[in-house]
């Protein structure tokens, strides 16, 4: 680096070909690249056939665990948790907020795992299975047969028509 551009009593790095239009596009881009990893990569083919079964078996068994789970009549703390539960299955079946909803399962999930390995009520590992499958969800993402990809995946413009 030449003494002649770097001046950090001015404030660092002056750049002579520096344009406040690209800082602007380099902002979006960058902008556009934090929502695009949010959700990851929408896979496709047999990726993003797996990423769906996951989803199918980290959806259902998160209703029908926190269905079961609320019919024996625990706490109320925890039929709110296994409510959570339920809702967060749901929204993962179909793909939908899937980062969000995967936190939000597997938060809920570990919680009702620790109460009940505190108060010796019951098997805390289906629990913990359920939190670990769902943040592995949140942080791979939804794949391409989701809600998610719709309407946050990569749009691809077709200018040949005109």
């Amino acid at each position: 680096m030449e003494s002649s551009s770097f001046n950090p009593l001015k404030g660092g790095f002056c750049d002579p070909d520096f344009k406040p239009a690209d800082s602007a596009i380099d902002l979006l881009i960058f902008k556009w690249d934090i929502v695009q990893r949010l959700f990851s990569t929408f896979a496709d083919g047999w990726p993003g056939i797996g990423l769906l079964l996951l989803r199918l078996l980290a959806g259902v068994g998160l209703i029908h665990f926190g269905i079961v789970s609320i019919r024996e009549g625990p706490p109320p703390l925890t039929v709110v948790l296994h409510t959570v539960g339920v809702a967060a299955g749901v929204v993962l079946l179909a793909g939908i907020f899937t980062p969000v909803a995967g936190g939000v399962a597997a938060t809920a999930n570990v919680w009702i795992a620790i109460s009940r390995f505190s108060s010796h009520s019951g098997d805390p590992w289906g629990a913990l299975a359920q939190a670990i499958l769902a943040a592995a969800l949140a942080m791979i993402g939804p794949g391409a047969w989701s809600f998610d990809a719709r309407w946050f995946g990569r749009k691809h413009i077709d200018l040949s028509g005109r």
